[in-house]
């Protein structure tokens, strides 16, 4: 590892080990988040890490996990550790090496090394000494991650010379879950924002940096010389950019650790070149009837198994721009059906954009609350105010005419190719930037799923893949912008009235 090993990876293990006070047998530093690109020998690096840990190790019977995504990289990781063994006749003579389990034993001491792919069963009566995750962000797609690395901490709390490190590249989809969650406090650490006993080792552009230029790739390329150059990125880099944008930030996620916020088809729709640079993170709801001279609103809703999104689309009383916010609920039922999207949803669930039901009613009661909100604001228009789409919306009908919302308020918005002129109007207006948006995660994931299919001279908006990928905010945003196109004009409600003899 001398040879093969950047100046980060030695800088890694010196304060892992050095954190040790033997004197008092507590680690000061227990938790290590490194996140460095591909081809910087991550993999390498945890195998002789956790191989080290063995040897250091005093505490009698200790166990030790490396737990990697896949079956093929626990494969990896677990051949470079034997590798590392029979390199060495006196390391050859110490260690016990049972293939068939994947379990390493160090004689002396009796302590082991357990290397395995990531399943909720991995922390079965674990109370390890010390935990390496290999790439955090697929292991992040399970929705069981935040419980499986939850307990792992938990069985690492008897043993103050624990430790929990991981080692992963960034995401190639916009990071979600646990992995979302462990950058983000990693990121605080690193700013100063919050103290805890975590060291983060982060290799990032700073956000003036262009990170399109290889001049500046030595800054994130740690093993550079060794394990990869930057000359070999070069080429690469060239043949992602001729394949197009999609392919280009896949690419930039994995060698360059750029963080995607809005995921890319070839098929995508084309406001999602500008949706990024439309978002004002201060337009909350409260912002859009503050500003606005007048509100549409657009429902989409669907089965247990999708999303019930709402869309308030504000037109500003100065500008005219454009303002939109939105809200979606989900059925208890998704979380279970859609399992590789389970932590996504909940991430929007914390964000505060995604309400959780286990009343099938709960959407359409609350949806019509905030309905009712825009019309108390006197900003909704006194005919077509709330787009909605046409099917299975019968109890909302019934609530919003029960708040006094009438039904020459209420418009039925024709679906699919008759879509296309709020499809189109939104793309201008984002490029031109007369159309903002509280940049919401959901939404950037929705417009992120959305595929354009053409038939004859329109465009229909649907979903890159059935099931995982919701648009259906994106399709409420759409039946808001179809109204407001017309021009409405808010409703004065009538705050007294004069009678004269």
């Amino acid at each position: 590892m001398a040879e093969a090993a950047g100046d980060w990876q030695r800088d890694l293990v010196a304060a892992v080990f050095g954190s040790y006070d033997p004197a008092s047998n507590e680690r000061h530093i227990r938790d290590f988040f490194c996140m460095v690109p591909k081809k910087s020998s991550k993999t390498t690096a945890g195998a002789a890490i956790m191989l080290t840990a063995l040897l250091k190790n005093k505490r009698p019977n200790a166990e030790f996990l490396l737990i990697a995504p896949t079956l093929e990289i626990a494969d990896l990781a677990y051949r470079q550790v034997v590798g590392m063994i029979e390199a060495d006749p006196v390391l050859a003579k110490k260690f016990h090496v049972r293939d068939h389990i994947k379990r390493i034993t160090y004689r002396p001491t009796k302590a082991f090394l357990k290397v395995k792919s990531f399943d909720p069963k991995v922390v079965t009566g674990s109370k390890p000494s010390g935990v390496l995750l290999d790439e955090l962000h697929v292991i992040a797609a399970s929705p069981e991650a935040d419980r499986v690395i939850g307990q792992l901490k938990g069985g690492l709390l008897p043993n103050p010379e624990a430790f929990f490190i991981t080692i992963t590249t960034q995401s190639e989809r916009p990071p979600a879950g646990v992995f979302k969650a462990a950058l983000t406090t990693a990121r605080r650490v690193r700013d100063g924002q919050i103290s805890l006993p975590l060291l983060p080792v982060l290799y990032e552009f700073p956000e003036a940096v262009d990170w399109k230029d290889p001049a500046n790739w030595h800054m994130v390329t740690p093993n550079n010389g060794r394990s990869i150059t930057v000359e070999r990125l070069i080429s690469d880099f060239d043949e992602a950019k001729d394949k197009g944008d999609e392919e280009l930030r896949r690419w930039a996620s994995q060698h360059l650790n750029i963080e995607i916020g809005l995921a890319l088809a070839n098929d995508r729709w084309a406001g999602a070149d500008y949706w990024e640079a439309a978002a004002d993170k201060y337009l909350t709801l409260d912002e859009v009837l503050a500003r606005s001279e007048v509100c549409t609103v657009g429902i989409d809703g669907g089965g247990l198994d999708d999303l019930f999104g709402l869309a308030v689309l504000g037109r500003c009383r100065e500008t005219k721009h454009w303002l939109l916010w939105t809200h979606a609920w989900a059925h208890d039922d998704v979380l279970k059906r859609r399992n590789d999207i389970a932590s996504r949803l909940m991430d929007f669930r914390r964000d505060g954009d995604l309400t959780i039901s286990e009343d099938p009613m709960a959407p359409i009661m609350e949806a019509a609350a905030y309905i009712e909100r825009v019309k108390e604001a006197s900003l909704l228009p006194e005919s077509e105010g709330v787009g909605i789409d046409p099917i299975g919306v019968a109890a909302l009908v019934d609530e919003l005419e029960a708040r006094g919302i009438a039904p020459g308020q209420q418009v039925a918005i024709r679906q699919g190719f008759a879509l296309s002129p709020a499809s189109w109007g939104a793309e201008i207006k984002l490029k031109n930037g007369s159309l903002k948006h509280g940049g919401q995660r959901m939404m950037a994931w929705c417009v992120g799923n959305a595929k354009v299919e053409v038939r004859g001279g329109a465009v229909i908006i649907t979903k890159q893949s059935a099931g995982r990928a919701k648009i259906d905010p994106l399709v409420a945003a759409f039946n808001a912008m179809m109204l407001m196109a017309r021009k409405p004009q808010a409703r004065v409600e009538p705050k007294f009235q004069m009678f004269f003899a």
